[in-house]
């Protein structure tokens, strides 16, 4: 069985993960995309060395922010590593905060064709120079229905559906079929959940403690390479407006804190689409066992 285990940013999944994971005797399949990067180690709150000596653990700090790491990649890369491991022990833990890569795990990515090169360096370039709005305004015409189910604030998802419509001719909407594929395990998902002001006070806390741990400087070594979409996130955008002058650093940080609340808003409404799933506090380690082995049947 693939266990699940998901929940926003901040809500406690790395040190609960584990724990349930030496329970288990299971190893832990990363899905969170922020944390596959070996150089952003302070600001994707990766597992410390001490966590990943526990149990074993992949697709942590693997990848380098120069790698073109996309979800179809991932679902190649983790849907045999996790059967290895489910014919191994009989489970695999998979956890994390990136739902389009656990429903690549989970469903399946629909097979959506590459897109020249030059005309996403011309959507790119038109980004740069209109802005976001005018590429939604012929999105929203182009294809109506994707925009109801993309994030229209999200310039990568804006661009990537424009440049599909553009290199196919048709609306990006008709090629995501949304169809689950056969995976040769079952799957059981449970979500971590808690009260919004604590988890957005936590949040708070923890980009202060990454300030603290050296955010700053982690942003200036990465600045060279702000192209990288891996860098295009929470954390790492907001720094380099401050080294392009743009804002002071006391306003970065609070826009930190903001997108990161944002962030953890748009994780909650993604999880919250899956019929399945079965919510609890991070403190309930024992319900949460019982779920995933059977012993709790009610949901």
């Amino acid at each position: 069985m693939l266990m699940v285990l998901v929940g926003p940013t901040g809500v406690g999944k790395t040190d609960l993960s584990i724990r349930l994971a030496k329970r288990l005797g299971a190893e832990i399949v990363s899905a969170d995309s922020r944390q596959f990067y070996r150089e952003t180690a302070i600001g994707t709150a990766p597992p410390s060395k001490e966590q990943l000596s526990i149990v074993p653990h992949h697709f942590v700090g693997t990848r380098s922010v120069i790698d073109d790491y996309t979800a179809g990649k991932y679902e190649l890369d983790a849907l045999p590593l996790i059967e290895t491991l489910i014919a191994r022990d009989g489970r695999a833990l998979m956890v994390g905060g990136s739902g389009l890569y656990i429903d690549a795990v989970c469903r399946g990515i629909d097979e959506i064709p590459a897109t020249d090169p030059e005309l996403r360096n011309s959507v790119i370039r038109r980004f740069e120079s209109e802005g976001i709005e005018n590429m939604r305004l012929e999105l929203m015409r182009r294809d109506p229905a994707v925009c109801k189910t993309i994030d229209l604030r999200n310039p990568q998802r804006v661009m990537r559906a424009l440049e599909v419509c553009l290199t196919t001719g048709k609306p990006y909407s008709e090629l995501r079929q949304n169809f689950a594929k056969h995976r040769n395990f079952e799957t059981r998902t449970a979500g971590l959940c808690m009260d919004r002001e604590e988890l957005y006070q936590r949040i708070n806390a923890r980009v202060d403690g990454m300030i603290e741990a050296g955010l700053v400087q982690e942003a200036h070594r990465l600045y060279p390479l702000r192209e990288c979409n891996a860098l295009k996130t929470v954390g790492y955008r907001e720094l380099f407006d401050y080294f392009d002058g743009k804002i002071p650093l006391d306003e970065a940080i609070r826009l930190i804190k903001r997108n990161t609340r944002h962030y953890a808003k748009r994780q909650l409404s993604w999880f919250a689409r899956y019929p399945n799933i079965r919510w609890f506090s991070p403190n309930k380690e024992e319900e949460i066992l019982d779920f995933w082995t059977f012993r709790l049947l009610d949901f």
